[in-house]
């Protein structure tokens, strides 16, 4: 394999050339060193990246830091920010930062945390997909200092005889040492060899961007290793890796995730984004405050104390609320998504309820709220309906044979499902 991508750089000569010849700490290294610190999950090898550190601002040449994500749904959501928020950091503080698009490995599917064999994406999805990636992130990261690439650059390239090449430098010994595939193999069930070039992929990545450090998920660490190793193999200064946590989704259990709706979108709107952040649990709130508030943690630890003290604890939730949206939309959203949700919490109605006009009347409650899009189904709807759930105009329905005239109603589902619908025969 003779790509350009994968020849030793100059630094990573020098690096590996004084690798024992240890580099004082300065104060501003020392800084820097916390800061990549706050949140994580791990920092491996923190001693080596403090050496990069202090290289950084011996040269003034700026440590390459990646992040891979592959497009596999259009949509970033806070879970997504957790590693963003700390891309950003490291951006602040003057490095390079390369945002990777996975979109030659979201053709093989990422097998992490899988028990089956997770379906590839179509070239057509992962373009779709693409598209609204960066433009998104971009909320979070400086675009104009961002370096966006795509592993299909150099992987595509490759061919048969270079994947071929790039298999021979892992054992399937060390492949099976990940934690998903061991639990697959014992239990039976089927991993596809195409699974195993996933990580092989992705530690190439680092080679060819001659990363400095690859950032990921706790559930990314294996794949993280792999591209250290390959660099070593390929005659590079390996990267160090930085894990972060998984954000847990409003559930309090599963981590953040569309697939189980316990999300928060970076795009939503701010009503909707603000409603679901004062939904978390007053445990769960000091997580989120961890891992999305930018405020520094002698702050949060004070807040901590207050509400201990007695204080309320939806306050320090309005707080990280309205910081969340002012973050994503603006300062003005949050003082009118915190007004809705007061207005909400009285019994209100907000101002942007969607308007509809369904034809049939009289209509069933169940198939109304089915039809207003405000139930999946009309099981769910009388289930609601037994929970109190449901209001027409403002009033709690608590007959699940009633059936609506033709008019104007305004319907409401839980907390935050409204609907104006116009009736008619």
């Amino acid at each position: 394999m003779t790509a350009p991508a994968v020849s030793v750089s100059t630094i990573g000569k020098n690096a590996l050339s004084t690798a024992t010849q240890p580099l004082p700490l300065t104060d501003l290294v020392l800084e820097s060193l916390a800061i990549t610190k706050r949140g994580v999950d791990e920092l491996l090898i923190e001693s080596e990246f403090a050496q990069k550190l202090a290289r950084a601002e011996k040269t003034g040449t700026p440590l390459r830091i990646k992040l891979g994500l592959d497009p596999t749904a259009p949509d970033l959501h806070l879970g997504h920010t957790v590693v963003l928020n700390k891309l950003r950091q490291l951006q602040n503080l003057g490095h390079q930062v390369i945002f990777l698009i996975g979109d030659f490995t979201s053709m093989i599917g990422d097998p992490s945390g899988r028990n089956i064999t997770r379906p590839p994406l179509t070239k057509e999805q992962i373009e779709a997909n693409a598209m609204t990636y960066f433009g998104q992130a971009s909320l979070v990261l400086d675009a104009a200092r961002t370096e966006i690439r795509y592993n299909s650059e150099w992987s595509d390239p490759l061919g048969a005889r270079g994947m071929i090449e790039l298999a021979s430098r892992y054992t399937v010994a060390r492949m099976m040492e990940r934690d998903d595939f061991t639990k697959r193999y014992k239990s039976g069930t089927p991993i596809s060899v195409h699974e195993f070039l996933y990580p092989l992929m992705q530690g190439y990545d680092s080679v060819a961007l001659k990363s400095d450090l690859e950032l990921g998920g706790t559930d990314q660490k294996f794949n993280l290793l792999v591209g250290r190793e390959l660099q070593k193999d390929y005659g590079q200064e390996p990267q160090c890796i930085l894990t972060m946590p998984l954000l847990e989704g409003l559930d309090g259990v599963d981590k953040m995730s569309k697939s189980k709706n316990n999300y928060i979108g970076i795009t939503e709107a701010p009503a909707m984004m603000f409603g679901k952040l004062m939904s978390i649990s007053d445990t769960m709130m000091w997580r989120y405050f961890e891992l999305l508030s930018f405020r520094s943690l002698e702050d949060i630890a004070a807040l901590k104390v207050t509400v201990a003290g007695g204080a309320n604890p939806r306050d320090a939730k309005v707080a990280l609320a309205q910081e969340i949206v002012t973050r994503f939309h603006s300062a003005q959203a949050a003082t009118e998504a915190l007004a809705d949700f007061v207005n909400r919490s009285k019994g209100g109605i907000p101002d942007d309820v969607p308007e509809i006009t369904l034809a049939g009347a009289p209509m069933g409650v169940s198939h109304l709220l089915k039809a207003a899009g405000l139930c999946a189904s009309t099981s769910e709807a009388m289930r609601m309906v037994d929970q109190g759930g449901v209001r027409i105009d403002g009033a709690v329905v608590t007959d699940k044979a009633i059936k609506v005239e033709a008019g104007t109603v305004v319907l409401q589902v839980g907390k935050r499902k409204f609907a104006r619908v116009t009736l008619t025969a």
